[in-house]
Formats: C-alpha cells, sequence, structure tokens
C-alpha cells in the first residue's frame, strides 16, 4: 500500500498551511511523519534545512521539543488519570526543563493563554470534569508549553461543538501569530481552512494537486476537486433548501488500487479521454503562486 506518495510541501517560518482533502488522502500520515513518528522509506523531510531521519537521539528529543503536535479526539489524547497541571508539565519533565517553581509557573502561564481560568481552579481538575472543547485547550496548552516552533494541528475542532470551532481556532492563530509558530493545519473543512490558514494545499490520493492563497483558493479553484469540495459547502441559506447541492460522486481510491494517470479521472466530469486515464498531470503555475496538477492546465497554457 501507498500511503502517501510523490508529494512535495514546503512551510515557511511562521506560515500556517491548511492541508485539505477527504478521509484517506493521507493527511494524518504526512503530518506524523513531518514529525518523525513514521520514517518514510523514501524522500527526505527536512526541518530548518536538517533531514530529521538523519537525526540522533539528542537531536532528535530536541527537534521534538521545537515540534509538536494538537490531536483530533481531546477524549482520547489527554490521560483520564492525569490531572490538568500534571498533563501540561510532563512534557517539561521529560525535556527537564526549569525546577518545580519555573514549571509550575510555565505550566500556569500556559493555561493562562489557552483561558483556562480561572486558572487555580482548572490545574487541579481531572478530564472527566471537562467539556470537549475545555480538554482540548488543555491540549494546546500541553503543546505549546514548550515554546515549538512547529506544530501539527490534526483536525483540532472536528469533534468540538460548533459553538466551540471559531473561538478554538481564532485563539490557534492568535497564539501562533505571537510566537511566530509554523502550523500545519489538517482538515476536511476547506471553509475553516480559509479563515485559518495563509495557504492552502488540496490533496487526492497522497498528492498535492493545488494550492495558493487560501481566499484565492476558495473564491477561484482551479482543480475539478477542488471545486467539488467547495460545491459540497452547505450555506446557511434557506432559499437553498430545496435545490440539490452537486457532490462529486464516488468515494477517494483505494489506497492499494490507485488509478493509473490523474487518480481523479474516475470521479473528473473534465476527464478528457486518452490524456487523463494515461498520463499522470505535472504540478504547473496557471497564475503567480498558484500551482495546480491537471490537465486542463498544460505548462504552455495562459
Amino acid at each position: 500500500m501507498h500511503a502517501v506518495d510523490g508529494l512535495s510541501l514546503s512551510l515557511g517560518r511562521g506560515e500556517v498551511v491548511a492541508l485539505v482533502g477527504e478521509s484517506g488522502s493521507g493527511k494524518t500520515t504526512l503530518g506524523r511523519a513531518t514529525l518523525g513518528l513514521i520514517p518514510p522509506t523514501e524522500g527526505r523531510i527536512t526541518f530548518d534545512g536538517a533531514a530529521i531521519s538523519d537525526f540522533d537521539k539528542l537531536e532528535l528529543k530536541e527537534f521534538r521539543r521545537r515540534a509538536q503536535a494538537i490531536f483530533q479526539d481531546p477524549y482520547a489524547a489527554i490521560s483520564p488519570f492525569m490531572s490538568v497541571f500534571e498533563s501540561v508539565e510532563e512534557p517539561l519533565l521529560i525535556h527537564g526543563l526549569g525546577d518545580r517553581s519555573e514549571r509550575e509557573q510555565r505550566v500556569l502561564e500556559a493555561l493562562e493563554q489557552v483561558r483556562l481560568e480561572p486558572v487555580s481552579r482548572f490545574a487541579h481538575q481531572y478530564p472527566h470534569t471537562m467539556s470537549g472543547g475545555q480538554r482540548q485547550r488543555v491540549g494546546i496548552a500541553r503543546a505549546l508549553v514548550l515554546d515549538p516552533e512547529y506544530v501539527v494541528a490534526d483536525e483540532p475542532v472536528s469533534m468540538i461543538d460548533a459553538s466551540s470551532r471559531a473561538e478554538i481556532l481564532d485563539l490557534l492563530r492568535e497564539l501562533g501569530a505571537k510566537r511566530d509558530i509554523t502550523f500545519l493545519y489538517i482538515t476536511h473543512d476547506i471553509a475553516t481552512a480559509r479563515h485559518f490558514s495563509d495557504r492552502i494545499a488540496v490533496m487526492y490520493a497522497g498528492r498535492i494537486v493545488e494550492t495558493g492563497a487560501s481566499s484565492t483558493v476558495v473564491d477561484t479553484p482551479l482543480h475539478p476537486y477542488t471545486q467539488a469540495l467547495l460545491a459540497a459547502v452547505p450555506e446557511p441559506d434557506p432559499d437553498n433548501r430545496l435545490r440539490l447541492r452537486e457532490v462529486v460522486p464516488g468515494e477517494a481510491p483505494d489506497p492499494t488500487a490507485i488509478p493509473g494517470g490523474c487518480p481523479f479521472h474516475p470521479r473528473c466530469p473534465e476527464a478528457m479521454a486518452g490524456t487523463c486515464e494515461v498520463v499522470f498531470p505535472e504540478m504547473t503555475e496557471p497564475a503567480p503562486q498558484r500551482l495546480v496538477a491537471c490537465h486542463l492546465y498544460p505548462p504552455d497554457s495562459d
């Protein structure tokens, strides 16, 4: 099975990049690989110019202080047997940072920054007494207590009620801007990607099919898959209740049997016979800082 294949992506310091795609496209596998949790069988993952696969144990430990994760499920990510204070303090203990007094100060500051207030009360609570949004704030505090430079946020709001999603994303954006953190925001929701990220990378069957500034990709999508993702986003307009949304047919391909040529061609309304099922499209730049892998945009097109 090819979990992610032939993918190239770069993130700039302080940039927020949203990785968008259906379940099974390889988003989480890519995110875990960038953290060194999954060793790549081919290719290189570099951080600050150094290949993480070349790190020894001490270098890998230092890298993991600088690179952290916020996981999707706040109910599974936090130990039910540890208090909030203990969960957030644990990374500091693992990396041997500060004495007891310094660690306590950093933990309380982290909880205050994620707005779990009053801090003195939340610090001694256990996860079973907290809501999903509060637990996710604990996860954010735990990730940020080490002052990381890179954070993988894997569907951080998908299991939180709608009333808390915007608040959590605004909090992440605010903290990231203050600390100059680079975010890889993994999501299937292209609507939240527009508001949270600087740049969107659309992923399908282990490959990037389109990238560009978030607002540009959402307003003028080029790839048929991106267009299909946006067509599936519901609009809060009662007049649309009788209109059938255009939904892309079929499902993401089986990773053990990726179609030849363009992997999207069996579902693509724009597929060209004799081309799309045979030739894989190369990444081209049809507009400044817009990249797309589609035969509708050959390299010599305007």
